[in-house]
């Protein structure tokens, strides 16, 4: 899925340190892998017999896991134009040419949720409900599996969240930013990526480098929040272990 929501652009790897170039323009940030070809990869590491299986939370995760113990609707391909026509497309335009059995199970405030929607409708012609509706077998059924959901306190984790922010401009966000700056595009799913957007701002002279810090915290205490409902929806038969015993 787009990954708009996620601020691991900067941090790949979560060691709390910016990443070399995760925002600069080219590829990397114009274009992203669909849900369906890194599932497909993490297929071929799931054995018959045995398999732990790490997705990078980077990638949206909780969309991964579910796919992989639920499975993965086979839709074609969106053709690079229609993702092109999606990203410039406004959210309520998206959504009022969405199918209604697709609009009535997504998610109508989460930009990338209705731009898939959208885009998988322009280019097959059928809704995105009807696609998941013929959802194939899955790799690892959750009956075969031994599934955990990590919870953390919240103020817990809103600390750490705080933290990994000051290490994230300690290490070289904002600069990584500023080099940006010239070519940014918020029409990019990368650039949309929660700090980016706050720290443009910043150097625009829009905001502080405080409040852009202080925006970038509530976003992601927001995009926190959405996990945790996401989890109790869709994970709701998942073991659950606090995070702080790991």
């Amino acid at each position: 899925e787009p990954p708009e929501e996620m601020c691991n652009y900067f941090d790949d790897d979560c060691d709390g340190f910016v990443d070399e170039d995760t925002l600069s323009a080219g590829a990397a940030v114009s274009s992203y892998a669909s849900l369906g070809t890194n599932l497909r990869a993490a297929y071929d590491d799931v054995s018959d017999t045995f398999a732990t299986v790490h997705i990078d939370r980077s990638a949206g995760g909780e969309l991964y896991f579910s796919a992989l113990t639920r499975g993965l609707a086979d839709i074609p391909a969106v053709p690079a134009e229609i993702r092109a026509r999606g990203d410039a497309a406004g959210r309520a335009e998206m959504l009022a040419a969405i199918d209604a059995p697709t609009r009535a199970q997504i998610d109508t405030a989460n930009r990338a949720r209705v731009q898939r929607a959208w885009e998988v409708l322009q280019a097959t012609g059928r809704g995105l409900a009807a696609w998941q509706a013929e959802t194939g077998a899955p790799a690892l059924p959750e009956a075969r599996a031994h599934c955990l959901v990590f919870e953390a306190d919240k103020d817990w984790l809103n600390a750490r969240i705080e933290r990994r922010l000051d290490l994230m401009i300690a290490g070289g966000a904002l600069e990584e930013a500023e080099a940006l700056l010239a070519d940014y595009d918020p029409a990019l799913p990368a650039h949309r990526a929660i700090g980016a957007p706050e720290l443009i701002a910043h150097l625009r002279g829009e905001m502080t480098l405080a409040q852009a810090r202080e925006a970038a915290v509530i976003a992601t205490r927001q995009f926190a929040k959405r996990q945790r409902t996401w989890f109790r929806s869709k994970m709701r038969d998942w073991q659950r272990v606090p995070a702080d015993s790991a």
